[in-house]
């Protein structure tokens, strides 16, 4: 959400790397996970987010998984602007529990199985997204944050 309205509000290009993926694979991530395994996506997913090496001027939305395998996080860093949207697990639980059967790593699981898969994979994953450039709350965020944000890039 907040990647499309950073983007339109200055003007730049958004991307979201899972609907590239899918987009290029003519199937989607769910498909690519049950058919391929986690390791093809994240090769995919790192090839993907490569081919925007010589773009400028865009947004780019990259998931939660793409920081944290191949070095990602590093090469984002060194490539552009990163920016870790921080959210509380309960937070995220709210947004992916609606879409859970378009996520892989969580479609079968119960709500308690799933606030608890949150929560185990924020911690594993928060060391890497702490590595962002930016680091802002989603609960702090509003249209104003698009005026900090700029005044950060």
């Amino acid at each position: 959400h907040w990647g499309k309205v950073w983007a339109k509000e200055n003007g730049v290009d958004f991307y979201d790397l899972d609907e590239l993926i899918e987009k290029e694979e003519r199937r989607s991530i769910t498909a690519i996970f049950e058919e391929n395994g986690e390791h093809y996506f994240r090769e995919k997913e790192t090839k993907e987010l490569k081919n925007f090496a010589e773009k400028e001027n865009f947004l780019l939305a990259c998931g939660g998984g793409a920081p944290c395998f191949n070095d990602n996080m590093q090469w984002m860093n060194d490539n552009g602007t990163t920016v870790y949207l921080s959210a509380s697990p309960q937070y995220l639980f709210e947004k992916v529990i609606a879409e859970k059967d378009k996520r892989p790593l969580i479609k079968n699981l119960n709500p308690e199985e799933l606030l608890s898969f949150i929560q185990q994979k924020l911690k594993e994953r928060e060391p890497v997204y702490r590595q962002a450039k930016i680091i802002l709350q989603v609960s702090d965020l509003d249209n104003r944050s698009l005026l900090t944000l700029n005044s950060k890039l």
